[in-house]
């Protein structure tokens, strides 16, 4: 297929790179520097995003959040009638639902990993339409990204978008949770790697795998996998979802369940806020559990 890819930063890029192989490749990116690597594999570089869906036989898009999807391809009304328009973006289910009534042939994609497992075809991918036919071939389309066991079919984009708000959710929470459990080791009189040893037999474990190497010095958050910008703005969405969903309720035979306005995930934003208001939001969201110039490796 000549396939349209909008939307090459580090993730779009690593995705659009696994389409070369079979399919022609016609990319965009505001930035068109972010094109280099995909040009210099083969793919094709447009200058807008309405010249690379020209022709086009499939649309992917993998962009920063839903505003970017209105102003890309909603608003302009990019996608042409009847062509597959398969968007990775993290949108809220609400944001979904609006993006299927724009166009019918919207397939929700999210993707659930990080830059690792993505170079490496192993991410958790959910593919979302209730158009059984297009969500089988859009599912073959994008098995070279994902882990076979984490590929999953859904009935919709927005249980796609749930999905993978549920899991950036975890993310961002046992990130907080492993900042605290290394402020209480430090507390305790534990080191950093003793507390990360501990955690090996809890429920923080993955997570503290996942980011030892940043808090032991290993990794700068230079150039990481996941920005603390890009979860911050999932965190936002996330908050918004369940903001609007208490807005919308008309029962008052009872009060909100426990934990129903998120203070955990607002406790991960504001250590995640913080960080991007000190020049960090570029940097691995493994800032918030380092101090000073351990972030970046700097003297």
């Amino acid at each position: 297929m000549r396939i349209a890819f909008l939307g090459t930063g580090r993730m779009g890029t690593e995705l659009a790179l696994h389409l070369l192989p079979d399919h022609e490749l016609t990319v965009w990116n505001r930035t068109v520097e972010r094109t280099a690597r995909l040009a210099e594999a083969g793919a094709t570089v447009t200058a807008t995003a309405a010249e690379a869906v020209d022709g086009a036989d499939l649309v992917v898009t993998s962009l920063f959040g839903p505003d970017a999807v209105r102003g890309t391809i909603t608003g302009p009304g990019l996608i042409p009638e009847g062509i597959t328009w398969v968007d990775t973006t993290t949108v809220s289910p609400a944001d979904a639902d609006e993006f299927a009534a724009a166009v019918p042939t919207y397939v929700g994609v999210p993707v659930v990993g990080t830059l690792g497992p993505a170079r490496n075809g192993k991410l958790g991918v959910y593919v979302g339409t209730p158009d059984e036919a297009r969500r089988s071939a859009v599912m073959e389309l994008v098995a070279p990204w994902a882990d076979p066991e984490r590929l999953r079919g859904v009935a919709s984009g927005r249980a796609a978008a749930t999905g993978k708000l549920l899991a950036n959710l975890a993310l961002a929470v046992s990130a907080q949770g492993l900042r605290e459990a290394l402020a209480l080791g430090e507390a305790c009189g534990a080191s950093a790697e003793e507390t990360l040893d501990m955690l090996g037999s809890t429920g923080l474990a993955f997570i503290a795998g996942m980011k030892g190497p940043f808090v032991r010095g290993e990794r700068t958050t230079e150039g990481g996998d996941f920005t603390a910008n890009a979860i911050a703005k999932d965190a936002r969405l996330m908050i918004a979802t369940v903001d609007g969903a208490a807005g919308a309720s008309t029962s008052d035979d009872a009060g909100p369940r426990p934990g129903s306005d998120l203070p955990a995930l607002r406790g991960a934003l504001a250590s995640l806020d913080a960080e991007i208001a000190a020049g960090h939001g570029e940097d691995d969201f493994s800032t918030i559990l380092l101090p000073g110039a351990e972030r970046t490796g700097e003297d």
